[in-house]
């Protein structure tokens, strides 16, 4: 079985060998029913971007500064972590998400969304293939410049770096140091697989779209390309199933009046 609509605010390829696959696997993601103000989104994250590309003109991006810290990385990683928050939100809200609590007083109550957490989220992984995804840093000395922010996931364990922001979110003063330089590389990371995961590398900015994109660059040898922002470049996963894929022809769907489906995430 393969999906014949794509699923709101989820990006995975479409069929190789089905008709106008090339065209398919990226036209309905500009599609204004597709997602809700996707620009509200990659326009935090282009801010975010900029202002860690400053940082590292204080912060040499490399192995042994890995565990710095300070004011401005523990604002940068807040910031980073609360965009990652919205983002999976946008996803179970624009889908079907509508968990009850389990146990405790509550047990059978409607879970609202200001108490979902990232064990909620954590369900986004099965339809994103976040585990998956490789972030690497054009300018990196060391060997640390290639993360996957979410590949704990791929065994049910934690997220070191999201711990780390809720720690010094709860406790500045007893956790400071632990938003460190490199935690919030890898939350920096995992906003940009989580947006690429969405949306490919659209920007949503004004201007022409390059959705097809071309030439050479000096870096990223074997990488998927640049991502949103240019900067980091993405390595997408390789590991969908046949029956995972979308299989249709958005030249004949884009003309229908249902053109998306909804993932029921309370059946996964």
């Amino acid at each position: 079985m393969s999906f014949n609509k794509p699923f709101h605010r989820n990006y995975r390829p479409v069929k190789e060998n089905g008709p106008q696959a090339g065209y398919s696997d990226w036209a309905y993601i500009i599609e204004k029913d597709y997602s809700k103000s996707p620009e509200h989104y990659t326009r935090a994250f282009l801010i975010i971007q900029e202002d860690i590309l400053k940082l590292f003109q204080f912060v040499e991006p490399s192995d042994v500064n890995s565990k710095t810290y300070s004011f401005r990385i523990h604002e940068l990683l807040m910031r980073t972590c609360i965009e990652i928050e919205a983002n999976f939100k946008a996803i179970l809200n624009e889908n079907i998400y509508t968990p009850k609590y389990k146990n405790g007083k509550r047990a059978g109550d409607l879970k609202t969304e200001k108490d979902w957490n990232i064990n909620d989220f954590k369900i986004i992984n099965k339809t994103h293939h976040l585990d998956d995804y490789s972030i690497e840093l054009p300018f990196w000395k060391g060997i640390e410049n290639v993360r996957k922010p979410f590949l704990s996931w791929k065994k049910n364990g934690d997220l070191i770096w999201y711990q780390a922001y809720n720690k010094s979110k709860h406790d500045r003063h007893n956790s400071f140091e632990v938003a460190n330089f490199t935690n919030l590389i890898d939350a920096f990371s995992g906003l940009c697989v989580l947006l690429t995961s969405q949306f490919r590398h659209v920007d949503f900015q004004p201007g022409p779209d390059n959705l097809q994109a071309n030439g050479y660059s000096y870096f990223g040898d074997g990488f998927g390309g640049f991502g949103i922002g240019d900067y980091l470049m993405v390595d997408y996963p390789e590991n969908w199933k046949e029956e995972e894929k979308y299989d249709f022809d958005w030249t004949k769907l884009k003309g229908e009046t249902e053109r998306f489906g909804k993932i029921n995430y309370n059946d996964i």
